[in-house]
């Protein structure tokens, strides 16, 4: 399953802005940090996210084809900013959310979607 364009362009305009003020601070909340491939803009994303250890999960909602998604495998890292701890994560890379290399906390929500994003951590 995906969430339809529609919710997310509502989301880009209205939900984003304020999910940014609280996500970086309350997980499974936080803000992946990218620079866009053709604006060379810094967009902060606000998104669900898993970690195990050093391995970072990431709900693909709106799929795998999301201009954010496209711009953190095109750069091969990105910044993610969660609990307050700026991260690097390098690596990105696109898998099916029944993978097994998924973090044990994002199995269950990643059954109702088609794809996650992975990833390694490392302090910023």
């Amino acid at each position: 399953m995906r969430i339809p364009r529609a919710v997310a362009r509502f989301n880009k305009v209205v939900t984003n802005p304020i999910q940014r003020l609280w996500a970086p601070r309350l997980a499974p909340y936080a803000l992946v940090e990218h620079v866009g491939r053709k604006s060379g803009t810094l967009y902060r994303i606000p998104v669900l996210a898993w970690v195990d250890g050093d391995r970072l999960t990431i709900i693909l909602t709106y799929g795998r084809d999301t201009d954010w998604v496209r711009n953190v495998q095109a750069a091969g890292d990105f910044g993610l900013i969660r609990k307050n701890r700026h991260y690097r994560v390098t690596g990105p890379r696109v898998v099916p959310s029944d993978s097994p290399d998924l973090a044990s906390g994002a199995r269950i929500p990643g059954r109702f979607f088609d794809s996650a994003l992975l990833g390694t951590l490392s302090r910023a």
